[in-house]
This record gives structure tokens, sequence and C-alpha cells, in this order.
């Protein structure tokens, strides 16, 4: 059975009460009826990631915390550390601040101290008797992603092969700690689809610990089908993000948006409910085979407040759940059987 209802406290974490501490946003989160947390290991006002990274200690007051609050921790987060694992120049400056002020500017250092940072990850989610943590891929091809000129021949592969060459020690020291690395598939990273998601998967060669975070929203803003998406990739999903979104072409703009802002973008996130994400539809496939993960609320909406939003998504997601039969619904008439019994049945 898929478990849940979980939240993602990114979005949340903030400099006033009850936002501002893991101990207060954790009893607000368990008030509003959720049983499960994915923690930013960035934000230090709720998690202190060279703290829990070298000290068995530290999460275990981290789970203390948690526990207390009635909640469990379903992941940690590295997306902002995970960007900076692979950076394009043009880049630099707008995501320079993910990383300390020593190393602004300073392409090689901030991605050695963004491999650290998920080190630190990989020993944390340990301690917490973790086995998934979700990140990003970052980006080294996304600006041709629409070329113009064409892209020189072996590029792609280039990109990808140079991707790997960053990842791999990364997965496999994830993969020594028992702990597997879910990228989320999104549009800005050189991993945002299935297509993608499969290059990298070849180039580390079918790496083990290499999965996938599943966010429906991402593929509905790039018109893909997310629920045939699930057919092909179920045994390498190991989180799921919960978030809406809608999209609605206009004769003016469609999926680039038009450098609009979010409201006024065809493609817009969406508090749980109000978009066009077809949840009953993915939370029956991820069912069907058997996904024990985590149903975890990232709440983004252009147009509703976040505590609103918070506020719906516990019973939401609680009434998406499955409680999956044991039996089959026709069992009532089953009649015993054997070996000759089947064989006169067939006429044989």
């Amino acid at each position: 059975m898929i478990k849940g209802p979980g939240i993602f406290l990114a979005q949340f974490a903030g400099d006033e009460a009850p936002f501002n501490s893991l101990e207060s946003i954790c009893k607000w989160a368990a008030d509003l009826g959720y049983k499960g947390i994915q923690i930013p290991t960035w934000d230090g006002r709720l998690f202190d990631l060279e703290k829990a990274g070298t000290s068995k200690d530290y999460c275990d007051e981290i789970q203390a915390i948690v526990s207390g609050a009635g909640l469990e921790i379903e992941g940690l987060s590295t997306h902002l550390q995970g960007q900076l694992v692979a950076v394009h120049p043009a880049y630099d400056a707008q995501f320079d601040g993910f990383a300390p002020p020593e190393v602004h500017g300073k392409g090689k250092e901030r991605t050695e101290w963004a491999v650290n940072q998920l080190m630190l990850a990989a020993n944390a989610s340990s301690f917490l008797g973790l086995k998934n943590m979700a990140t990003f891929s970052g980006a080294l091809l996304w600006q041709t992603v629409y070329p113009w000129p064409q892209r020189p021949s072996g590029l792609v592969e280039t990109g990808f092969k140079e991707l790997a060459k960053r990842w791999t020690p990364i997965l496999n020291y994830f993969e020594k700690k028992g702990v597997d690395v879910c990228y989320e598939l999104h549009p800005g990273e050189d991993l945002h689809d299935g297509v993608t998601f499969e290059r990298l998967l070849e180039a580390t060669n079918n790496h083990n610990a290499c999965k996938i975070l599943y966010d429906p929203s991402h593929f509905v803003l790039q018109q893909m089908d997310y629920l045939k998406f699930i057919d092909f990739y179920h045994d390498k999903i190991g989180m799921f993000h919960v978030k809406d979104a809608e999209f609605n072409p206009s004769g003016k703009s469609g999926v680039y948006g038009g450098y609009q802002e979010w409201k006024e973008r065809p493609g817009r996130f969406r508090s749980l409910g109000d978009g066009q994400t077809d949840f009953k539809g993915i939370f029956s496939k991820l069912t069907q085979y058997g996904f024990d993960g985590w149903a975890v609320m990232e709440w983004e909406c252009c147009l509703k407040s976040s505590e609103q939003g918070a506020k719906e998504g516990a019973p939401y997601i609680e009434s998406l759940l499955i409680d999956v039969a044991t039996t089959s619904f026709d069992d009532f008439a089953k009649g015993a059987a054997d070996e000759e019994s089947n064989r006169k049945i067939l006429g044989l």
C-alpha cells in the first residue's frame, strides 16, 4: 500500500513560527493530518546537514523530534546541491545562490562542495534508516534543448558521458550506504523525461542506485503521457511527489510560456485538486505495480496560499490511498480444482 499523506517542507519553511524549526513545523504538519515529511537538507532552520552527515547521535535527535510529533521521515532532499553537480557556465550567476559565498564564481569549487554535500546526505540517510533520497541531476545540455543552430553530432552523447562521470562516484557511494538516488525529472535539468533518464542510466551502466522521483506535474507541462510513463518505468520509481498542474494553450503561447509570470502561463502548477492531473489514475497505476513508498505533497501554486494548500492536501491524498485487496472479487464463485479436473475442463 502507498504510504501517506506526506509533505515536502521546502516551500513552507520560514522565519516565523511554526515554520522556523523542525519541532514546530512537524507539529503543524501532524495537526493537518500528515504522517510523513520530506526534509530539505539546505535549510538550516530545520536540518543541519554537516552534523547529520557526521553524527549518528544528531540523526537520532532528529528522529526523536519527528517521531515525537507522530510523523515519519520519508526522505531527505538535496535538490539544490544536486543541481550544482552539473552547471553550464551560462547559468553560473543564477545558481551561485544555491551555494555558500566562498564558492561563488568558482565553478569547480562549487561542484566539489555540492558533491561533498551529497556524500553527507548519503551518510545522513543511512543514519536515519532511509532507503531513498530526492535530488536534481543538474544540466550541461539544457541550453540546447530546442537547438538553433542544430546540435553538432555527438554533443548529447558527450554531455551525458560527462554527467555520468560526475554522478557515478556519487551513485557508488549511495549504493554502499544502501540508499537510492531518486532524480526528479524536471525541465531545466538534463534529466527531464523518460528518454533522458534512460540516457543517464545507459551511461552509468544501469547503475542500481539510479532511480526516479515521479512528479506528474512536470509531465503535464511537457504534455507527456504521465500514466504510460508509470507502465514504462514503474520498477525505477523510488519516490513520488503529489503535485498538480494544468496546461491551457492559447493562440499566443504554449509549452514555453512566452516569458510570462506563472499566472499568465498556459502551463501552471496548482494546488492539489485544482489542476488537470488524473491522480486517481496515477494512484491506481502505482498500486497496480506494487509501489509502497510515500505519496508526498509538494505545494507550488500561483493562485492559492501555501497554508490553504497544505490544509487541503492531507485529506486529498488520504482520499486517494488504496487499501490493497487481498482476495479477488469473484473468489465466491471459484471452485476447487486439481490437474485432473483442469484436464477434463479442457476436454483432454
